[in-house]
């Protein structure tokens, strides 16, 4: 069963709530280069983990404006797909979900103009909840113009950075991924009148499922296919990030010099050499380990949560983030 079937969401109206973003955009033409590579991104897939937590949070509050809570849903996938355009011309990756990249297809700086559209066009969407004169509502902007900016900053500045340490891995890993799905479910809950106890610790619940999904999402660079993933396995270490699991493989004192060789030029069939070389190192598997520990952390902030009738929807996360395969 699909995740949002899990969560009982309807997946459609989500897509369709996050069209209507460009769609009602009055300063946008619908035969815009803009308009047409965000349908083309909207329409690739993808599994709406942001917009489906803005969702799930708002079953914690005894709101019931639907209106609001979709709308931020779809704001929610907005600043997600934005930096998916900007991280594949970081990375220089040809691929999105098994099709050309946005950046392949208009070009590096229709992208770049398209990905800071999509940033901007969320602040515009959250300034309408200002009357609401509540702070939350500009948490999804701060985090779309600050923490995932930072995040890739901090990518590119740290691409073949084999002295990396463990705590700046993490922290580039939150501003990556983890604050916005925490962001999500806080700001689903308190837009739905959840009281603040709750919607902190639904905070700290997608922090810490975040970061065990990174490790995941770092993990498949090395086990999965380019049908799974999208793009060709191996490409997280060809770009020089390095994730956890070559964190670990550094410490392996024979390992070690053969991955801090690799850099933009190095020959393909030599990478792919290291890349088996780590896969047989037991690094994995100590990554593995760490992102299962997360989910227990998750897993007992989920438990303090057991006078809501929503907690199942957290276990259902739980247990669609601790089996991902793709």
């Amino acid at each position: 069963m699909k995740l949002n079937e899990a969560l009982q969401i309807h997946l459609p109206s989500v897509d369709r709530e996050i069209v209507n973003i460009v769609k009602h955009d009055p300063d946008v033409s619908r035969s815009s280069v803009v308009a047409e590579a965000i349908t083309s991104l909207i329409a690739s897939g993808g599994k709406r983990l942001r917009p489906l937590m803005v969702i799930v949070g708002s079953r914690f509050g005894p709101s019931s404006d639907k209106k609001k809570i979709w709308r931020l849903a779809a704001a929610a996938e907005f600043i997600h797909a934005a930096s998916l355009i900007h991280d594949d011309m970081l990375d220089n990756s040809p691929l999105r979900r098994g099709r050309p990249a946005t950046h392949t297809q208009t070009g590096i700086y229709p992208a770049v103009h398209i990905g800071s559209y999509m940033s901007a066009r969320v602040v515009e969407l959250i300034a309408e909840y200002s009357a609401d004169r509540k702070r939350y509502v500009f948490d999804l902007s701060s985090v779309a113009t600050s923490k995932l900016c930072l995040g890739e900053y901090q990518q590119l500045k740290h691409a073949y950075d084999y002295d990396l340490t463990l705590d700046q891995y993490l922290e580039k890993s939150r501003n990556k991924t983890s604050l916005l799905m925490a962001a999500c479910l806080r700001i689903g809950a308190q837009a739905a009148g959840a009281d603040e106890a709750a919607a902190g610790k639904l905070y700290e619940f997608g922090d810490k499922l975040g970061l065990s999904f990174q490790i995941r999402d770092d993990l498949l660079d090395f086990t999965g296919t380019e049908e799974q993933l999208g793009k060709p396995a191996g490409s997280d270490l060809r770009s020089g990030q390095v994730t956890l699991p070559v964190l670990f493989a550094l410490e392996d004192a024979e390992l070690a010099p053969r991955i801090r060789r690799i850099g933009p030029e190095t020959p393909q069939s030599e990478v792919e050499g290291v890349v088996a070389a780590i896969k047989s190192s037991g690094s994995l598997e100590r990554a593995e380990a760490y992102s299962v520990r997360l989910l227990e952390e998750a897993r007992q902030i989920a438990a303090g949560l057991e006078s809501f009738e929503a907690q199942r929807d957290l276990f259902t996360l739980l247990d669609y983030f601790g089996c991902r395969s793709h």
